[in-house]
């Protein structure tokens, strides 16, 4: 769940449009008319987001890259991958105290809730720098899946694969600001 680079791409919104792109993952569905209308506004702009950025030829290149076992889970992976780039290249503490106001003051949807509080106790956006601890919260979200933890198994590739990531990540970031920014 890649809240930084949802947020980043969201900031010149209001606050219920950020709180749509950042609560987008744990709402499921088409119909969105129980939302306020930013809110819903941002939930779809987060989901046109994840498109692009899954259609990208660079993270299409890395997926080709990505070992065959945790090839499924690699977007996921790089979702975080990319809030990485963003806490170390481009740290925002506005935008990151900002997106934790929004989100506390909000109830979160139930497949967010436990996460958030301590998304925000634990100072996520800002330590996702730290590149081990990306890692250890990919992992922790395979925790959360089905079976053998794959998003585990991947993180070797990631620190082997970090100059690819990177390279990635600056063609991939500018294209994706200029075409998303809001």
């Amino acid at each position: 769940m890649n809240f930084l680079a949802h947020a980043w791409l969201s900031r010149h919104g209001s606050d219920d449009f950020l709180y749509g792109n950042l609560i987008a993952d744990g709402v499921k569905g088409a119909h969105l008319e129980s939302w306020p209308t930013a809110v819903a506004a941002g939930i779809r702009h987060h989901r046109r987001v994840d498109a692009g950025i899954d259609h990208h030829a660079e993270v299409l290149q890395l997926l080709q890259m990505a070992p065959r076992a945790q090839r499924r889970y690699t977007g996921i992976a790089l979702d975080l991958v990319w809030d990485h780039f963003l806490a170390s290249r481009h740290p925002d503490a506005t935008l990151v105290e900002r997106c934790y106001r929004v989100l506390g003051e909000r109830e979160a949807p139930a497949r967010l809730a436990g996460m958030v509080p301590v998304m925000i106790e634990g100072d996520w956006l800002q330590r996702y720098a730290d590149f081990d601890f990306t890692c250890r919260a990919i992992a922790g979200i395979g925790q959360r899946l089905r079976g053998p933890n794959q998003l585990a198994a991947l993180t070797p590739w990631l620190r082997d694969e970090y100059a690819n990531l990177e390279a990635a990540f600056v063609t991939l970031w500018p294209e994706m600001q200029h075409r998303f920014s809001e």
